[in-house]
């Protein structure tokens, strides 16, 4: 049997992303999270975490996250049973932490306000990890979330994905650097474009290229960039006429959020990104009703994809 206060441990260092801020969470001493790692894998026999310049968990220790967040889930859908509001745990209000791993870009357009009712209902806490879309599954495989939006369309072991619909991405800029890459044909000249900055959002964004091998069939092009990590300086970026970047788009959205001197690269093109949400198969009733208000936002905000 695994110590709980072992397990919580592994716990509270995956999520604050070190052994001292783990221990701060949980008002212990630095030490004290170290001796109770070491514990836990010599139970196991076993390393738990990779200590480097990030810490990164072993398979072992992946299972193990799985398994104590599994038995959190357990003991607070308990507690709600044996509470006959469903709301209250010994006279006051029982909040449970949900972690998920977002894009950045859903979660600016459609997934907070479409989860906003379901947080207040269930009384959730929401712990966010943003990364690329393309990336997001880590952290869920990992065990560090319960659930993620991601273009990854295979289920992973124990888990589910389900279709959310398509986000779409223009390529926009000022105006002005659009007459620059402009041909006296008025067409497009991809060696100027190339020629010109691009703004990515970070060193994960790979929708330039696809942008580039979708409408101009090439691959590995080099130009030159820069690597903007904030949605609202990202956009900014762009309404100053630093570069080209890829804009998500929606069927619902009345404006973009830049000035009417910014417009598209090549009018008509764009990306379509399929989104999934995965999710731990066997999931409390809360993250069950957090699922359900995760695919009727998506279905409101989204393209339907083809």
């Amino acid at each position: 049997m695994l110590d709980p206060k072992q397990t919580m441990a592994l716990s509270a260092v995956v999520r604050e992303g070190s052994f001292q801020a783990a221990a701060r969470a949980l008002s212990l001493t630095p030490a004290a999270i170290t001796q109770r790692i070491k514990a836990l894998e010599a139970t196991i026999g076993a390393r738990v975490l990779l200590r480097g310049k990030a810490l990164r968990l072993t398979p072992q220790g992946q299972a193990i996250l799985a398994y104590h967040q599994k038995s959190e889930w357990l003991e607070q859908d308990l507690r709600r049973n044996l509470n006959l509001d469903g709301q209250t745990f010994r006279g006051r209000i029982e909040w449970r932490t949900l972690r998920v791993a977002i894009n950045a870009d859903s979660l600016a357009s459609w997934f907070l306000s479409g989860v906003a009712d379901a947080i207040r209902q269930q009384h959730l806490l929401l712990d966010v990890v943003i990364d690329d879309q393309d990336h997001t599954h880590e952290a869920l495989q990992n065990g560090e979330v319960i659930g993620c939006v991601t273009t990854l369309a295979q289920p992973m072991k124990g888990c589910l994905a389900e279709p959310l619909g398509v986000m779409r991405y223009r390529c926009l800029a000022q105006r002005e650097l659009t007459d620059r890459v402009s041909a006296a044909s008025g067409e497009i000249s991809i060696h100027r474009l190339l020629e010109e900055p691009a703004v990515i959002f970070d060193r994960k964004d790979a929708l330039h290229d696809q942008f580039l091998k979708k409408h101009f069939g090439l691959e590995a092009a080099q130009y030159p960039k820069h690597f903007v990590p904030a949605l609202d300086a990202f956009e900014s970026a762009i309404n100053l006429g630093l570069g080209w970047g890829m804009v998500p788009d929606s069927p619902n959205q009345a404006a973009m959020p830049f000035n009417s001197t910014v417009g598209d690269v090549l009018p008509g093109a764009f990306v379509d990104v399929v989104l999934y949400w995965q999710h731990w198969e066997q999931e409390p009733a809360y993250a069950g009703e957090f699922t359900r208000a995760v695919k009727a936002a998506a279905r409101q905000a989204l393209f339907e994809a083809l």
